[in-house]
């Protein structure tokens, strides 16, 4: 499996994560300055998503996908590799957010992991050297500061 991974220890209750992961996904899906919005996303297998993301300077980076897992209150998945109505696109990843209860240093909380997975290992490769690891851990301290916010 050619896959990239974020992992992040969130100081606060599984639930409370999940909520800010699942319900607030705009304010933390993509590192700022950027930002994201959702025209769709259907919480369920099958469903589609519809994200757009919008950069500082203009840019605009379409990103349709099928939502291949919602686990509530644990994961969701999204892949490129469909889009519409089960159209085949071209193929660059599987995407794999997930929450699950965990303590450190005492403290109890959320273990965050964020995957990507990729059909080839040059896919991985391009991933890991569009700034993968700065990207996804941007998001990933975006989420975290939100569900520990309060």
């Amino acid at each position: 499996m050619h896959e990239l991974s974020i992992t992040r220890f969130i100081a606060a209750p599984t639930d409370k994560v999940w909520d800010v992961m699942s319900n607030r996904i705009e304010e933390w899906f993509c590192p700022k300055p950027w930002r994201a919005e959702f025209a769709n996303l259907e919480r369920r297998a099958g469903g589609t998503s519809d994200c757009t993301m919008y950069g500082p300077d203009g840019e605009v980076q379409p990103n349709p996908g099928t939502v291949i897992a919602w686990d509530e209150g644990r994961r969701f998945a999204f892949t490129d590799a469909l889009v519409g109505d089960l159209e085949p696109s071209g193929p660059f990843m599987v995407g794999i957010w997930e929450v699950e209860p965990a303590t450190e240093e005492g403290v109890a909380g959320t273990r965050y992991t964020a995957r990507a997975r990729h059909w080839t290992e040059e896919a991985c490769q391009q991933h890991e050297e569009m700034g993968f690891t700065e990207g996804w851990g941007a998001c990933a301290d975006q989420l975290k500061a939100l569900a520990e916010a309060d």
